[in-house]
């Protein structure tokens, strides 16, 4: 993570553009008559790889060119150099194409200006943070070290979203672990494309390291750079839209040296922007973040990032749709307060549908301190290092139609949150499948952190206790060793039995392959069952459960095989309510257990 003493200015930098293919199935190949098919949007989750997208040029268009210059009119035979300076030109409700190459630019549309940014059709355009580095000599005759003088290139290092502040002193809040002490450094450097690993001092330098010495304006490296392309982050933000009813859509934005209080790369800061077919991967941080209301983002891959996949706060009616957020927290920030695939908060009204979030180090999705009014459908949200799921101090959830499998935390937590309604989701292979807890934290204590700031008190509509929650039509399978409980319950207050909690658990089909694993079947706040006839009995809850003694019941994703419970959509499903088939376009009264696999 590097930066140069050209940070504010816009540089070209001369290198061949790069097409990411993201292998998406279902893609729409572009048109060969030139014009935009109906839709430039792939059919399965993810960014169409950047070069293939092809959307309308309108008429009045201003066009830029890496090859181009911010002394021409900005037409398509006499193209603008740099998108800061057609932003500039560009009146409001205009759009700006760019044509295929790669930028060095950090740029903002301001705020009354509404735009339209997009890729030339079937042109490869990449906003790239990092500037190659040459000039490199061998510090001693062993070339046990490589250095290059007068880097100047500086970043906020600051440990929190605050500039300047200070670790909070209470664990739970800090960002960075002591096993990752470099990871809230921005600087970010490459070695024929491979991210080397920054280190605190000299003295660890090694094959595969780097170090900056901003005292000496040095900068380090382990490898021998000699014949080998060399890049390193010089620019921390890309693209900033605060221009209300703009759009980004049809490019790749990578490796800015993006630190924690810049929050991400591409930043949705006014109402009503969209974020399409856009690639957002290496930031040292975050690739996007929204934090206004009515942010629509639609199939957007983001990937390989420091810290978060997307992030997003006071983003009232926010719609992620088609989205891919994979491989993200490589730094190794802790998994608490921040990392993983998404996270949002202070929020009203958010959608999460048809996406994958996949492989992150952290949790897949988070909705925590007063989210509400949350939809998650359709969504696979696999081998995530944490939980799959986790609703926190939030309230009113549809979570319907998924497949949450492989996670090395609980396939869902939920904490603290009421009125939650859990249908048809196919859980395999988590910890616990489903975790619903309540902790002590209360709305009306003003020192506990997660109240929503814009609400004068607490929120009426967020108890912070689980409560009104329903439970239906899921398959509980394949749960890790160890793991205590399939569906869990528990009320760390003591104040309250499940019973109490108003919950309401039915038509699910529970599978483990012996009494041992896990030898509790359902924890249910203060009693625990190994059976799930004697959980009916007792309770009267799961009146059309099943329970299924074999090894595996999901296939390779996750979702329920077919062939294990024969006849269990019709035997044992709950007709699906008519709000919820709505979501998952389904016929209300559907009777299925697990997600749909079509």
């Amino acid at each position: 993570m590097p930066h140069s003493s050209h940070r504010t200015t816009i540089v070209r930098v001369l290198t061949l553009p790069v097409i990411v293919s993201v292998g998406f199935l279902g893609w729409q190949l572009p048109r060969h008559d030139g014009k935009a098919p109906v839709s430039s949007l792939p059919a399965g989750p993810g960014a169409a790889p950047v070069g293939s997208t092809s959307y309308k040029i309108p008429d009045g268009a201003v066009f830029v060119s890496p090859s181009g210059d911010d002394g021409a009119p900005g037409t398509r035979k006499h193209p603008l150099r740099t998108l800061g300076r057609a932003i500039g030109k560009a009146g409001s409700g205009g759009t700006i194409v760019l044509r295929g190459g790669v930028y060095h630019e950090s740029v903002t549309v301001p705020r009354g200006k509404r735009l339209t940014i997009q890729s030339h059709p079937r042109e490869a355009v990449w906003f790239d943070g990092s500037s190659r580095v040459t000039d490199w000599s061998a510090e001693d005759a062993e070339g046990n070290a490589w250095v290059h003088d007068g880097w100047t290139t500086k970043f906020d290092s600051s440990p929190t979203y605050t500039p300047g502040a200070r670790p909070s002193r209470d664990v739970d809040f800090q960002f960075v672990s002591p096993k990752h002490p470099m990871a809230s450094h921005p600087d970010q450097l490459w070695l024929d494309g491979t991210a080397q690993r920054q280190v605190g001092s000299r003295d660890e330098v090694k094959p595969g390291t780097f170090y900056v010495d901003e005292g000496a304006s040095r900068l380090y490296m382990g490898s021998d750079p000699r014949g080998h392309d060399v890049r390193a982050s010089t620019l921390g933000k890309a693209i900033t839209i605060d221009g209300e009813g703009s759009t980004l859509r049809g490019i790749g934005v990578r490796r800015y040296a993006t630190s924690l209080p810049d929050i991400a790369m591409v930043r949705a800061t006014a109402p009503r922007i969209t974020v399409e077919n856009v690639v957002v991967t290496e930031s040292a941080t975050t690739g996007l973040t929204v934090v206004a209301a009515h942010g629509r983002v639609r199939h957007v891959t983001s990937s390989h990032n420091g810290l978060l996949g997307i992030h997003a706060n006071t983003a009232d009616d926010l719609r992620l749709e088609g989205v891919r957020l994979d491989h993200n927290n490589v730094e190794q920030f802790k998994y608490s307060p921040v990392s993983g695939g998404f996270k949002i908060t202070r929020s009203r009204k958010v959608a999460v549908v048809d996406s994958e979030i996949v492989g992150n180090l952290g949790k897949g999705l988070w909705m925590d301190e007063s989210v509400y009014d949350i939809t998650i459908t359709g969504d696979r949200i696999l081998r995530n290092a944490h939980h799959g799921i986790s609703l926190e101090l939030s309230a009113k959830a549809v979570v319907a139609g998924n497949v949450i499998s492989g996670n090395a935390g609980d396939g869902m937590k939920v904490n603290n949150t009421s009125d939650v309604r859990i249908w048809n989701n196919s859980m395999a292979g988590n910890g616990r499948a489903v975790f619903l807890v309540q902790d002590p934290r209360r709305r009306d204590d003003p020192g506990v952190p997660g109240r929503d700031p814009r609400q004068k008190g607490p929120d009426p509509a967020m108890t912070w206790r689980i409560g009104r929650t329903a439970v239906s039509n899921n398959t509980f399978a394949d749960a890790r060793p160890d793991t205590p409980c399939l569906l869990c319950v528990t009320d760390h207050t003591g104040e309250r039995t499940a019973a109490q909690m108003n919950l309401t658990v039915n038509g699910n089909v529970y599978v483990r392959p012996d009494a041992a694993n896990p030898r509790t079947l359902i924890l249910w706040s203060r009693h625990s069952f190994a059976e799930l006839g004697r959980f009916k009995t007792a309770t009267g809850q799961e009146t059309r459960g099943a329970f299924l003694a074999t090894a595996t019941a999901a296939r390779a994703e996750g979702d329920l095989d077919r062939t294990v419970a024969p006849g269990a959509d019709a035997n044992n499903a709950v007709p699906l309510p008519a709000d919820i088939a709505a979501l998952l376009d389904r016929p209300a009264g559907t009777r299925h257990i697990g997600a749909w696999s079509d």
